[in-house]
C-alpha cells in the first residue's frame, strides 16, 4: 500500500447515500479534503428510517452536499479524476439517488466511476488521512469488528480488496438491538446515542440478561432483546414509572451485555487466528463502553487496536473515497450499466 500513496494529484469525488445520510467527500490521493454530510431528522418521529422519505430527502440534499464538498475542498468539478459511489448494500431508493447522480456527473465530465461496497468502506475508514495529522494504520492482515445498525461482523482483512467474514450475526445486529432497547423504554431514534449517554451514569451490574450461546464466531442478539423485553414488562407491571426511575441502570446493563457478547467472540477469533491487530468500525464504534472494552483488551491481551475518529464512524463519503482511490490506482472502474444492490457479502 505504500507505493499507492505516492500519487497525490488524483482528485476523487465520493458519494454515499445508502441509508438516511447524504454525504459527499473530496479526496486528494488518500487524504480527505472535505467530507460533508446532511442528515434526515424526519425519521425521528417514526422511530426508524422510512425508506420512501429517505429517498426523497436524498433527492433534495445531493446537489447542495456535492456542491459544498467541492467548494470546501477548493477545487472545481473539472479537476476530478473519478467519482466513487456506494453501490450497495443499503436501501434501494436511497442508493438509486446516489448511483444515478454519480452516473450522470461522470458521464457529463467524461471521467470514470468506481463502485464501492458500503461495508468495505467502513472497514477502510482506518486508512483515511487528514492534512496535517499523523495517524497509524493497521498492517495486513488484521481483524475488524464491524458493528452498525444493520451489521455485526468479524472480518479478517488481508488487503483493501481481500476481506473474509469470520463471524456475523444470524439475526439482529448489535446496533439494531440497542435501538430496539431504546424504543422499548420509550426513548427516541436513533437509540444508540441515547443509551450511550444514559449508560455513563448507570451501574452495568444492576441487571442480568440472557446471553446467546451460538457456536463459532457468529452473533445473535434477538434472544438478548427478548430477555430485556420480558424483564422490563415484569418490572413495569409492578411500577409503571419503573423505567424513568431506573433508566440509567437499565441502559448500562443492556449496553454492557451487548459489549460483552461482541468482545467475547472477537477475543476467540483473535486467539484462533493468532491475530492481535484489532480494528473497530461502523456506527456503533462510537459507543463509549465498546471503546473502553477495546482499551481494556489491549492491555490484557497485548492487542494493537485501531479505532476510527468519531467523524468516520457513521456513514460518510470519505470512507467511500478511500476505497475508490485504491481501486482507481488499479484501474478498477465501473460501467454505466451496473445497478445498485441491497444485499451482499464482502
Amino acid at each position: 500500500m505504500a507505493e499507492m500513496n505516492e500519487n497525490k494529484d488524483i482528485y476523487i469525488l465520493a458519494i454515499e447515500s445508502s441509508c438516511d445520510d447524504t454525504s459527499a467527500a473530496v479526496m486528494r490521493g488518500d487524504t480527505v479534503l472535505s467530507n460533508v454530510t446532511a442528515g434526515q431528522a424526519v425519521h425521528e418521529q417514526y422511530g426508524g428510517v422510512v425508506p420512501e422519505l429517505a429517498s426523497r430527502a436524498h433527492e433534495l440534499n445531493i446537489v447542495p452536499v456535492v456542491d459544498a464538498a467541492l467548494k470546501n475542498a477548493g477545487i472545481t468539478k473539472e479537476q476530478l479524476s473519478a467519482i466513487a459511489f456506494t453501490r450497495g448494500p443499503g436501501l434501494m431508493g436511497s442508493l438509486l439517488v446516489g448511483v444515478s447522480f454519480a452516473k450522470g456527473l461522470a458521464a457529463s465530465l467524461g471521467i470514470p466511476m468506481v463502485e464501492v461496497n458500503h461495508l468495505q468502506g467502513h472497514i477502510m475508514a482506518h486508512f483515511i488521512k487528514e492534512e496535517g495529522a499523523e495517524k497509524s494504520v493497521p498492517e495486513f492482515p488484521f481483524l475488524c469488528l464491524m458493528v452498525s445498525g444493520g451489521n455485526s461482523q468479524i472480518v479478517k482483512v488481508n488487503s483493501y480488496k481481500d476481506m473474509e467474514i469470520v463471524g456475523q450475526t444470524i439475526d439482529d445486529a448489535a446496533g439494531e438491538a440497542i435501538d430496539k432497547c431504546a424504543k422499548i423504554m420509550g426513548f427516541g431514534y436513533p437509540g444508540g446515542p441515547i443509551i450511550d449517554r444514559l449508560a455513563r451514569n448507570g451501574d452495568p451490574k444492576t441487571y442480568t440478561f440472557s446471553k446467546p450461546h451460538i457456536p463459532g464466531f457468529d452473533y445473535s442478539f434477538s434472544g438478548l432483546k427478548t430477555s430485556f423485553l420480558y424483564t422490563l414488562r415484569k418490572l413495569v407491571a409492578e411500577d409503571e414509572n419503573y423505567v424513568e426511575k431506573n433508566k440509567e441502570n437499565l441502559a448500562a446493563s443492556f449496553e454492557a451485555t451487548v459489549v460483552a457478547v461482541l468482545m467475547d467472540k472477537l477475543y476467540k477469533a483473535s486467539k484462533a487466528l493468532k491475530i492481535k491487530r484489532i480494528a473497530l468500525s461502523g456506527g456503533v464504534s462510537a459507543n463509549t463502553a465498546l471503546r473502553a472494552a477495546y482499551a481494556d483488551f489491549a492491555k490484557r491481551y497485548g492487542w494493537e487496536i485501531f479505532i476510527p475518529k468519531f467523524g468516520f464512524t457513521t456513514d460518510n463519503a470519505a470512507m467511500i473515497g478511500i476505497v475508490g482511490y485504491y481501486k482507481f490506482l488499479e484501474g478498477d472502474f465501473c460501467s454505466m450499466d451496473k445497478p445498485a444492490f441491497t444485499r451482499t457479502v464482502l
